[in-house]
């Protein structure tokens, strides 16, 4: 989604002259679930209902995307409204810790209630196979998969990539966070799993896209920036195995003892 926005272009051997560009969207989309405002994310207005799947997932709202009842979006002048119906049993559990919060698009740490939520354990992921010829296939493909990063320069882009690095699947967001919940979300819509493949995103490597990684079964998480200490660790306790600073000519890989 973009909108075409008129600026002054100004360089050191021109004086500024009209200049017009495709801007990424970005709007409000707030979260309910059986009726309780859980969350208003910043995102960009497009595959909505692969977005709140993916939400759901990484918030342990549900645990499969067949959890979820019935999906309605509401289209507002002030933005998107997403209505989830979970069974009593899920939403329950959501009620311990739901809150009224608003998030932009760097957040990562949406309905977390105390630092000890930081550290709560992961499930281990199955062990990566695929080899470092697919990740430099896959970098080498990256950018035909990213429209709106290619009209706007400010899109963050999630690929689902096969075993042999061919993208099989990707999502773009404004957050880098936004754009895998989507990538997830449509995964678990379409019934596609990694079947031995990874996840490339265009962002570094934080605490919480392992988080998300892990939750979804993820072998292998690939960002094209670096990791942090946090998502380092938390790659480890997890087994997923993550590689970091992924560009055509190298790549760092962070391998878990098994």
């Amino acid at each position: 989604m973009t909108i075409t926005q008129s600026f002054d272009r100004v360089t050191p051997d021109s004086p500024a002259a009209p200049h017009e560009r495709a801007v990424i969207e970005e709007a409000p989309v707030a979260i309910e679930v059986n009726g309780i405002g859980y969350a208003v994310m910043m995102a960009t207005p497009q595959h909505i209902a692969d977005f709140a799947t993916g939400f759901a997932l990484a918030e342990r709202i549900v645990t499969a995307a067949d959890e979820i009842e019935s999906l309605d979006i509401h289209d507002t002048p002030q933005g998107t409204i997403v209505r989830l119906a979970v069974p009593p049993a899920r939403a329950a559990a959501m009620l311990d810790r739901v809150r009224r919060r608003t998030s932009d698009s760097s957040c990562g740490l949406c309905g977390m209630d105390n630092l000890d939520a930081v550290h709560r354990a992961l499930p281990r992921v199955p062990e990566a196979t695929a080899a470092p010829a697919a990740i430099f296939a896959a970098l080498a493909a990256m950018r035909t998969h990213q429209p709106l990063n290619r009209a706007t320069g400010a899109a963050h882009a999630a690929l689902l990539c096969t075993h042999d690095g061919t993208i099989r699947l990707a999502r773009e967001d404004v957050g880098r966070h936004n754009a895998f919940d989507k990538l997830i979300g449509a995964m678990a819509r379409q019934g596609f799993g990694w079947d031995d493949g990874f996840a490339l995103l265009s962002s570094r490597c934080s605490y919480e896209l392992v988080e998300k990684a892990a939750l979804a079964g993820c072998p292998m998480l690939v960002t094209v920036s670096a990791a942090t200490s946090l998502a380092l660790d938390r790659a480890r306790a997890a087994g997923l195995t993550l590689v970091s600073l992924a560009r055509d000519d190298a790549v760092l890989f962070s391998r878990p003892v098994r």
